[in-house]
């Protein structure tokens, strides 16, 4: 024990360390991973072969940590399915799983790996993060023993989760967050009775976790951000792009910037899957993202971020989705509407005719407005306004409200909303608004090739989404993407 007279110099230096322990901002890490997959079975392979194949993904990973670790980044974020990949049965999955306890037992998997059973993927994290000094989130495989007691326990006797594990500088277990909102095809596991909001504090900011099409639902994650009121958000994902709207980088950045917080994104890379699209997206815009339909490479991304981006004088002011939209008389018509489909939506559209002008198209309750300029109107490409206001049902039901101008595929408006990753045309002027019922609204602007457009548009309080200059590349879309949870 210290004697009395040192205690007070004692806390004095322990304060100021805490201080400076704590930082206006970060760096942040991600890690786009080409997942080693197992051979598809439907029987259960022996626990050896098991880990044997989870080995090989944490080698990768490994590498991609301790890189991260030696560009001085505080936390990285490892892909959904990074460590054993996809294609099981509700058998065949459960030699990957681990039994993973809530974190508040205060455990370091590296230094106590046996103190609940069998835990070498665990072990093998913690160690990873203990030894290089950085935060470590990974997606693995949770089990939990039930019985006749629980009328939802599996006739197998046990649940499996989809789970979300959060590692500190120490090794120790700080967050672990089952996935609510499974995906089609997600028959192996399990979701939890109740959504759960997971959230843990560091020095530099306080973060949520959630799991790929979670971000697609209110629970858990706009809970985290309206009500726990996190700075960041840690999102593995394993993403499959569809265009025009939710490839990964366009609308996790969307997401980023409507709800006010940043995002790491980390996806999975499959080419034959459509799987890619990684980011570290502020409220701003992205600080550094990654899209790659052409090799099957891993990639890490590495950026700074504002550990407290609502306190940042670059964060956007609040917004009035529909303010503008409502001030205004609708915008003349045309003569050019018509029915196309997006992601078995149907949009009702209307042809941008002319070089400039201003448009408005309707659907139900929600009137989007257009005003625009080309740069030069071109003969072969056509670009539509359109709108959707409804029940979205195809690999799930929310209901969504959508603003868009768009290029189609070709000349013939029967293509129009199908996806299309090139294009010709820039903007010298466009804003796009709407009449929208919600107030979670998502700003896009999709460049050719699948490129964001970070720093080139703005929204303004009003709801307009507007550019700052002459469209620097040729414009896919430019869309107000409205989640209407409230009707849900």
């Amino acid at each position: 024990m210290l004697p009395s007279q040192a205690l007070l110099p004692a806390v004095v230096f322990a304060l100021t360390a805490l201080q400076a322990l704590a930082s206006d901002t970060f760096l942040a890490a991600v890690y786009e991973h080409a997942v080693t997959l197992p051979h598809p079975t439907e029987e259960p392979v022996p626990p050896s072969e098991a880990l044997a194949l989870m080995n090989k993904n944490m080698d990768v990973l490994e590498g991609a940590i301790r890189e991260a670790a030696r560009q001085g980044a505080h936390i990285i974020v490892t892909p959904e399915d990074g460590i054993y990949g996809w294609r099981f049965t509700r058998e065949s999955i459960y030699p990957y799983l681990e039994d993973i306890p809530d974190p508040v037992v205060n455990w370091i998997p590296c230094t106590d790996p046996s103190r609940f059973g069998p835990a070498p993927v665990q072990e093998r994290l913690s160690c990873m993060a203990r030894n290089n000094s950085i935060y470590v989130v990974a997606n693995i495989g949770d089990k939990k023993p039930c019985d006749s007691s629980d009328p939802s326990c599996p006739s197998d006797g046990r649940y499996h989760y989809n789970t979300d594990v959060v590692f500190d500088t120490q090794g120790k277990l700080v967050a672990r967050y089952h996935k609510y909102n499974l995906f089609l095809g997600e028959n192996q596991f399990n979701y939890p009775k109740e959504p759960e909001a997971v959230t843990f504090e560091t020095p530099f900011g306080k973060f949520g976790i959630f799991t790929c099409f979670d971000i697609l639902f209110y629970e858990p994650a706009v809970v985290l951000v309206s009500k726990m009121q996190v700075d960041t958000v840690l999102f593995p994902t394993a993403w499959m792009n569809v265009l025009p709207f939710l490839t990964a980088i366009e609308f996790h950045s969307a997401w980023a910037m409507g709800m006010g917080v940043n995002v790491l994104a980390a996806n999975t890379h499959n080419t034959s899957m459509a799987m890619t699209g990684s980011g570290i997206y502020a409220p701003a815009g992205a600080r550094t993202y990654s899209y790659n339909m052409k090799t099957e490479d891993g990639h890490l991304l590495v950026a700074e971020l504002d550990a407290h981006p609502r306190l940042s004088p670059a964060s956007p002011p609040a917004v009035s989705w529909n303010s503008y939209a409502l001030s205004v008389e609708r915008f003349s018509q045309n003569g050019h509407e018509f029915t196309g489909i997006i992601f078995e939506d149907p949009f009702t559209f209307t042809e941008l005719t002319k070089p400039g002008g201003n448009l408005t198209v309707c659907q139900k309750e929600l009137c989007c407005h257009l005003s625009y300029k080309m740069a030069e109107k071109r003969d072969d490409e056509v670009y539509v306004l359109g709108a959707f206001d409804g029940l979205h049902v195809f690999e799930g039901q929310y209901y969504l409200q959508i603003c868009t101008l768009l290029k189609c595929p070709s000349t013939n408006l029967s293509t129009c909303g199908q996806p299309v990753e090139t294009a010709q045309t820039k903007f010298e002027m466009f804003s796009l608004s709407g009449t929208f019922g919600t107030s979670y609204v998502f700003p896009e602007v999709l460049y050719s090739g699948v490129q964001l457009a970070p720093g080139e548009f703005e929204v303004l309080a009003d709801g307009r989404l507007i550019n700052r200059n002459t469209s620097s590349k040729p414009v896919l879309s430019v869309t107000l993407f409205g989640r209407w949870y409230e009707k849900d």
